[in-house]
């Protein structure tokens, strides 16, 4: 591993400046909301036909629980135009695009830029940080950090337009280095004052919600999503059998965290402090969730929900379960049967512990390159 010239900076006082790299579901929620907030936002999109509209009209409308409108100060396909002279690098990409974006903005990136990933997934910043170590990024100060989840429930409704059905009341956040954590929340907290501290980026990505709620719903109601028959994906998609499932995957989940001293909650309890949704089970907890009424099923099986979820949450969470002698049939079985289903191989695509940089480590040495980004030789005096 390449010795980290990444290093501490400082905390200017001035109003910030965002680019928001994603235009899907949840970035045109970011980008329309911090410049509702009246900040200077940039919004980049690989494919230029999907934001053309925006290019054209560059004014973000938000309905439902946020009501407004933004002006994008630029809207382009091109990622150098996108973070130039900006303060914090929003990136809203499924987990799958993160290499192509650390990648992409490696040779532009400037001192003192932040780099958050919303939502990391599982291993996201770790997977973006050793990109841009070994890069040839100029920069000496960069800090990259992950949120545990996207913070809308939201989707594009039209041209310019987007609906949030619910914001999330907390959302943890951990940066590399973990020291730098407090400063990135005090940065984007006069916007988004959800986000609070996790320890390191390993529980941010071991408290991966997005793993148990979107690939086993998916593929166990798949034989409806491929006749096109529409329903609330997460209060009719999950049914007492389906809750019962994702408990079991939601346990193993669990039983990672506790073997590497994180501190987690069953997605149960989850549902309860992000939304106030209370239940004796996951299915009933579900079911009495707000938040989740009219999120309709997806068209098809072609979806981040698979895509995304299986290499960058799942396979990660069975490969560091491996690694530590813990057994995940529930999760294994998920990603089989995607494997079977898709055609695809996410064993090979996906985020495993060696390619996280994790392979071989024990939990004060996954701990120790999670907090500082650099290997522990000796693990003495490291508290995980």
């Amino acid at each position: 591993m390449t010795e980290n010239k990444f290093k501490g900076g400082n905390c200017m006082n001035k109003k910030i400046r965002y680019s928001v790299l994603g235009a899907g579901n949840g970035g045109i929620a970011i980008a329309g909301y911090i410049a509702m907030k009246g900040y200077e936002v940039n919004l980049y999109n690989r494919t230029e036909e999907n934001i053309m509209s925006l290019i054209k009209n560059p004014i973000i409308h938000l309905t439902g629980e946020i009501e407004g409108c933004g002006r994008l100060n630029k809207v382009t396909d091109n990622i150098r135009e996108a973070i130039e002279n900006t303060d914090i690098i929003m990136v809203t990409v499924p987990a799958v695009g993160h290499k192509f974006i650390s990648q992409n903005i490696a040779p532009y990136l400037e001192d003192e830029q932040i780099i958050i990933l919303n939502p990391g997934r599982t291993g996201g910043a770790l997977e973006v940080y050793e990109n841009i170590r070994n890069s040839e990024c100029t920069a000496q100060d960069v800090v990259v950090a992950e949120a545990q989840s996207l913070i809308y429930a939201c989707r594009i409704t039209g041209n310019n337009e987007v609906h949030i059905f619910k914001s999330k009341k907390e959302v943890s956040l951990s940066a590399i280095p973990a020291s730098r954590t407090e400063e990135v929340i005090s940065k984007i907290s006069p916007i988004f004052s959800q986000f609070i501290p996790a320890k390191d980026v390993m529980e941010t990505s071991l408290n991966n919600f997005g793993a148990i709620f979107h690939p086993a719903p998916t593929l166990l109601n798949s034989g409806h999503i491929e006749r096109g028959i529409t329903f609330d994906y997460y209060t009719e998609g999950i049914t007492p059998s389906v809750g019962r499932f994702i408990e079991r995957m939601d346990k193993e989940r669990m039983e990672i965290a506790d073997k590497l001293n994180i501190d987690t909650m069953s997605a149960k309890d989850w549902l309860y402090e992000t939304y106030g949704s209370k239940g004796d089970t996951l299915y009933d907890a579900v079911q009495n969730n707000p938040a989740y009424k009219g999120l309709k099923s997806p068209k098809g099986l072609n979806i981040r929900y698979i895509y995304e979820d299986v290499p960058c949450s799942l396979v990660p969470m069975s490969s560091l379960a491996k690694q530590l002698d813990i057994e995940t049939p529930a999760i294994d079985s998920i990603i089989v049967l995607s494997e079977i289903i898709t055609g695809k191989n996410f064993w090979e695509e996906g985020r495993t512990v060696k390619k996280l940089g994790l392979e071989g480590l024990d939990k004060f040495q996954i701990h120790h390159l999670a907090r500082t980004g650099k290997l522990l030789d000796n693990k003495e005096g490291v508290v995980a």
